[in-house]
């Protein structure tokens, strides 16, 4: 069962769609029992981090969700917050993430561009592939799209999985194991967000 997890923050409603285009069901839910089911895992996000991991606490979503990804090492999809909350902590707010990552997330720091670079980072950027895995099959070239302030550093480069740049390169995709996150939208990115879905269910 593909779980969409519901803390009530994300484009839901579009990735399910998205998923049911590549003919996979889904379900949005914020129920344990449901999310403990699983044999895959979204966690979507748009917003602050510490609003993101207050209300994973305040629906007592974390240790369900530690004990999916760490344990049953079910193949988890972090989604823009989604991925930060996958850190272990960003400049964004005072809480610690989920620490599934060795990373953190941090605010662009533009100000030595000679070309001016407003912030959010909003809009189509290609991508870098660095690590040969099936997630990123047939991504070669590809655009997302992207809305966001902060982004991620990882200090272990075997994890970061892809990369784009705006105003600077930046990590667009992390992967270890069975724990992947995306800095953009696949949600959004029509023909390369399809295939994307489709290989993190297909293969994973």
């Amino acid at each position: 069962m593909v779980v969409i997890v519901d803390y009530g923050m994300g484009n839901l409603g579009s990735i399910q769609n998205m998923l049911k285009k590549n003919g996979y069901a889904s379900i949005i839910t914020s129920s344990h029992q449901e999310i403990e089911q699983a044999d895959h895992l979204i966690l979507p996000g748009v917003g602050a981090f510490d609003t993101g991991m207050k209300r994973l606490e305040e629906l007592h979503m974390i240790p369900v969700l530690n004990h999916k990804a760490l344990n049953d090492r079910v193949p988890v999809l972090g989604i823009c917050l989604g991925i930060q909350l996958m850190s272990r902590s960003s400049e964004e707010g005072q809480s610690n993430g989920l620490n599934w990552f060795n990373a953190e997330t941090i605010r662009f720091d533009l100000s030595n561009q000679i070309e001016k670079h407003p912030l959010p980072n909003m809009g189509w950027r290609q991508i870098s592939i660095k690590k040969e895995i099936p997630l990123y099959e047939g991504l070669d070239d590809a655009w997302f799209y992207f809305v966001h302030n902060y982004h991620i550093v990882a200090p272990d480069s075997e994890e970061i999985g892809l990369t784009t740049e705006y105003g600077y390169e930046f990590v667009a995709s992390l992967a270890k194991d069975n724990l992947f996150g995306v800095q953009f939208h696949p949600e959004k990115s029509h023909k390369f967000g399809l295939r994307l879905l489709s290989n993190f269910l297909k293969y994973y």
